[in-house]
């Protein structure tokens, strides 16, 4: 009988290129890397979340509205994840040829933001990415990222030269930093509450997230959902905020069930 051959099929095709330009950081000539914000449900049926350490950033975020529902763009950053899921080295190996070519064409210092949407969503989609910063020294390569356990495991001890990040609180493992040690980035409701705070603006250049002095606050988007939601406080007070209530509910629940199974077995006489 003849051979059956079982092949992987995505309703998605592979992207022909991974680097594109959103109308803002085009200005500062920076080309950027996206995969879909948060989590996303793909053609072939996987769930992925992209966006594991995500706190209280995923309730206004930026990338999960506005162009970003538009089909084209979601087709486009799926099948940039699609990419990483089924053949990661594939495109380790197609981004470093890409940025290669990018900067033997480019007439100053190439610039790469990795996630103008999503996150480091696991360990060996972080080490790829290492990687590629290794085999390209000349490109300078940037990331906001809300994944703190990971990078103090994997990029801490010992990070590529060009490899730049800043810790962007408002997540999950915002009690793994410190201000005083480690390059933070928070949302404040405008620029003028981040001066007043002591803190230094990005708003000149995304670049100086990384490259400027710390620690590093950024104006909540112009979005009326941002704007309602952050109501004069910054996100990593939210997100403060977030984590008591959550704590006390956790306290209080066992009290709660015990009641009630005290109730259901008490004596009617009692």
């Amino acid at each position: 009988m003849p051979e059956h051959h079982t092949e992987t099929v995505t309703a998605l095709p592979r992207p022909k290129t991974l680097l594109t330009q959103n109308s803002r950081l085009a200005k500062l000539k920076i080309v950027n890397w996206s995969i879909p914000a948060l989590a996303t449900r793909l053609p072939d049926g996987r769930t992925v979340s992209t966006c594991p350490a995500a706190g209280i950033c995923a309730l206004p975020c930026y990338a999960r509205q506005g162009a970003y529902l538009w089909p084209s763009v979601k087709r486009r950053h799926q099948a940039n994840l699609l990419f990483v899921l089924d053949d990661l080295r594939g495109w380790g190996e197609a981004m470093i040829a890409e940025l290669t070519r990018r900067n033997q064409r480019s007439k100053q210092t190439l610039w790469v933001r990795v996630h103008d949407a999503g996150d480091y969503f696991s360990d060996d989609y972080l080490l790829e990415w290492l990687r590629v910063a290794r085999v390209c020294p000349a490109v300078r390569i940037y990331s906001y990222t809300k994944e703190v356990e990971r990078f103090k495991r994997l990029v801490e001890p010992d990070p590529p030269e060009n490899f730049f990040w800043v810790y962007s609180l408002g997540g999950r493992e915002d009690h793994l930093l410190d201000p005083s040690v480690d390059r933070v980035a928070d949302v404040f409701p405008d620029e003028e509450s981040i001066i007043r705070a002591g803190w230094h603006p990005q708003t000149a250049d995304d670049r100086l997230a990384v490259t400027g002095p710390a620690p590093v606050g950024m104006s909540v988007n112009n979005l009326p959902k941002a704007k309602k939601f952050i109501a004069g406080r910054r996100f990593s007070e939210i997100q403060v905020a977030y984590n008591r209530r959550r704590a006390a509910r956790r306290r209080h629940r066992p009290l709660r069930v015990a009641g009630r199974r005290a109730q259901q077995h008490a004596s009617p006489n009692s």
